[in-house]
């Protein structure tokens, strides 16, 4: 088997998740028939434009994502002066309650606060709220430390519940395997000078230093380096290099799919994973820079999707089309019910590493 060809199947995935508090936004922006109104764009155009409006709006935004039903951007303001630079920017405004100050601060908040296992949380702009997940082992002691620190900080978190336990996707079985677990491979990537390696994910590198194949099969790489926790990102050099193609993942209909580039992700966006244990899933990216705290350790900056993943996933592909997004983490949920899952952004692994898509 050639690690950079994993053989997939393809489904879509919805999160399962108990919704604990309920959420009244801001009036909507009236007038619409003497607005401009908001252009078409791809998704990498609204990700551009968004990045462009953060700087102009100077503190009035609060957040954006993309529509794909309307393929357009929406962004979040806290006033009514800020309507028109966005809708004369072809983006459609939506005034809110909090700030993006206000919510990087709640964030930061909870980020400083002591980690309880089995938690998540990310920054919404859909709900305009930085939203808390907590799954079935946050009892007792743990679920009052977080009620009590959610409380602190008022209406401008929201707390869910999931009915599925948080944790990574690794297993023992079929992908890349170590001498006792088994994950995915991510993307193949090169040095400056052209030598062959690939990623993966970094708890998957933590605990095993060398990769095969198959099971029992010869060691194909070494794990080079590896992050975890606080990252989760990994790298591994081929040893035998006659086994590295082209980055690809292999879709369920009409053959290969080439990985060329690395980019961010945005909200919303429409993205599929690979993995050796599912297959290939799709759904869409539902938060950025979450925060996820596993027993093992805190990981924060990561992509949070509604794509379902399982055990023996991780480090597998997050992309969406030739573009590679992400490094599968963890999560949970199934592919059976659904499930909530979270990826290291390559764009931070390939600086980390100083690679390229190969």
């Amino acid at each position: 088997m050639k690690p950079s060809r994993i053989r997939v199947r393809a489904t879509l995935a919805a999160a399962a998740m108990t919704a604990l508090a309920a959420v009244t936004l801001s009036p909507q922006t009236a007038d619409a028939s003497t607005a401009e109104a908001p252009r078409e764009l791809s998704v990498s155009s609204a990700g551009q434009l968004a990045k462009t409006l953060v700087d102009r709006l100077k503190g009035e935004e609060a957040g954006s994502y993309y529509d794909e039903g309307a393929h357009r951007l929406v962004v979040n303001v806290v006033s009514r002066a800020a309507e028109g630079l966005v809708r004369a920017a072809g983006a459609q405004p939506k005034v809110v309650k909090y700030s993006q100050a206000e919510l990087n601060s709640a964030h930061a908040a909870l980020n400083a606060g002591e980690a309880i296992p089995g938690t998540t949380w990310v920054s919404d702009p859909r709900v305009n709220r930085v939203v808390v997940t907590a799954d079935p082992t946050v009892t007792g002691a743990k679920l009052t430390r977080l009620n009590k620190t959610v409380k602190s900080l008022g209406d401008a978190v929201l707390v869910r519940r999931s009915a599925a336990k948080l944790t990574r996707y690794i297993a023992g079985g079929d992908g890349i395997y170590g001498a006792k677990y088994r994950c995915s491979l991510g993307f193949n990537v090169l040095d400056a000078n052209n030598n062959a390696f690939f990623l993966t994910a970094g708890h998957c590198g933590k605990v095993e230093p060398q990769w095969a194949a198959s099971q029992g099969g010869p060691w194909i790489g070494k794990t080079v380096a590896s992050t975890f926790p606080d990252q989760d990102h990994a790298l591994v050099q081929y040893t035998d290099p006659t086994v590295a193609h082209p980055s690809q993942v292999t879709l369920p209909l009409g053959g290969p799919q080439p990985i060329t580039r690395a980019a961010g992700a945005t909200l919303n966006e429409s993205v599929q994973r690979s993995g050796s244990t599912t297959g290939v899933h799709g759904g869409q990216v539902t938060g950025l820079d979450a925060t996820v705290n596993y027993e093992e350790g805190t990981v924060r900056g990561l992509i949070q999707t509604n794509v379902c993943a399982e055990g023996g996933d991780s480090g597998g592909a997050l992309f969406d089309g030739d573009t590679a997004l992400g490094l599968t983490s963890g999560g949970s949920g199934n592919c059976l019910t659904g499930g909530t899952t979270f990826y290291e952004p390559v764009t931070r692994a390939l600086a980390a590493y100083g690679v390229h898509i190969g």
